[in-house]
């Protein structure tokens, strides 16, 4: 079958317009597929700050438990009488001269009185031996018929009824003061914290009955290494923060001024107010002293990888990322030991959307 050469033209013709269409369209697929990628990067503005220079405490921290203050041993002053009735248990507190305990006590008011006795009689022996005395004085000198040897013998008459009366008065007071022990008293006012008195027990002299608390003062024994123990002061202010989340106030009452042979720690006590038990273990810090140093926000600080930038504001509305070492947070502020200068400008925030490089507009100081 023959073909024309117009159809075999007009064929050719159609597919060079084909083809030509359709690397029109690929070219035009092909320019503009980087426009549509191409996506603009957003500048972040910024504000800044500069390092300030501060007066900050130096803060040390310690761990130790809380005790009291002093204790107090509560005894028996006098043995061999039976607990008669017991007024106190543990955790009361009592106030200085109360009575916490009483011993049975009829054969000492019984003892009492028999001494009382004694000490009438010999009263009245003495008041009789006074007169005979005085009448022998009188006739001193040879003016009487008393010879000198009985006017002697009716003056020591006297001095020694003189000396039972001393001894019978002696013995009458200590029976008192042995009659006041049989009620044990607190020594001072506080807490009782133990208690081993029972009911119906028989005492010796001496025996502890009770075991308090003085005023219910506690301190924290906080324990501290030789580094530390140079910097703590008496009267530094301290903070200590109790297993139940409460935070105590207090002052160094006492630094000791030798470190212990088996652990090479030294306690420090410091004086707390009421609210805690002793016993319990605590965590706090002690104030030693101020130091002159650069802080910034915490929110200046980027934290990548364990360790910690900054960023700084170039002239150029670029960042500059600087690797920094930190020290004490204080107040929302940290404290940089090295990696800043005191003049640079930082960015405030936001640091954790740059990079290093990175193009910025700045939008004024930090407040």
């Amino acid at each position: 079958m023959k073909i024309s050469r117009q159809k075999v033209s007009v064929s050719l013709v159609g597919v060079l317009v084909i083809a030509a269409a359709t690397g029109v369209i690929v070219s035009n697929r092909a320019n503009s597929a980087p426009a549509q990628g191409a996506v603009a990067k957003s500048v972040i503005a910024v504000s800044t700050i500069v390092p300030q220079r501060q007066e900050w405490p130096v803060i040390l921290t310690a761990d130790g438990s809380i005790v009291a203050w002093q204790e107090a041993i509560i005894a028996a002053e006098t043995g061999g009488l039976r607990i008669a009735a017991l007024h106190a248990e543990v955790g009361d507190r009592v106030k200085r001269g109360q009575v916490l305990a009483e011993l049975a006590n009829a054969s000492t008011e019984a003892d009492l009185r028999k001494y009382e006795a004694s000490l009438a009689s010999a009263r009245a022996s003495l008041a009789k031996a006074h007169t005979s005395a005085e009448r022998a004085r009188q006739l001193q000198g040879g003016k009487g018929s008393l010879s000198d040897e009985q006017i002697n013998e009716y003056l020591i008459a006297e001095q020694t009824a003189q000396a039972d009366v001393d001894s019978a008065e002696a013995q009458v007071q200590a029976q008192r003061i042995t009659l006041g022990q049989t009620h044990v008293v607190a020594v001072d006012d506080g807490i009782i914290t133990s208690k081993s008195a029972v009911l119906g027990q028989v005492v010796s002299a001496g025996t502890e009955l009770f075991r308090l608390q003085r005023q219910g003062r506690l301190e924290w024994q906080a324990e501290v290494d030789a580094r530390q123990l140079a910097q703590v002061k008496p009267g530094a202010r301290a903070s200590v923060k109790l297993p139940d989340g409460r935070v105590l106030a207090g002052r160094v009452r006492l630094v000791a001024p030798t470190l212990s042979t088996s652990t090479s720690r030294a306690n420090v006590l410091v004086k707390l107010p009421d609210g805690g038990a002793a016993g319990m273990f605590a965590s706090g810090s002690i104030e030693a002293g101020t130091r002159l140093l650069l802080s910034v926000p915490q929110t200046a600080v980027v934290l990548r990888d364990g360790l910690s930038y900054v960023f700084e504001l170039r002239g150029d509305k670029h960042v500059a990322r600087h690797r920094v070492v930190t020290g004490m947070l204080r107040d929302g502020r940290i404290e940089i030991t090295s990696g800043v200068r005191a003049d640079m400008r930082i960015v405030a925030s936001g640091g954790g959307f740059l990079a290093d490089g990175d193009q910025v507009s700045f939008s004024g100081d930090a407040k």
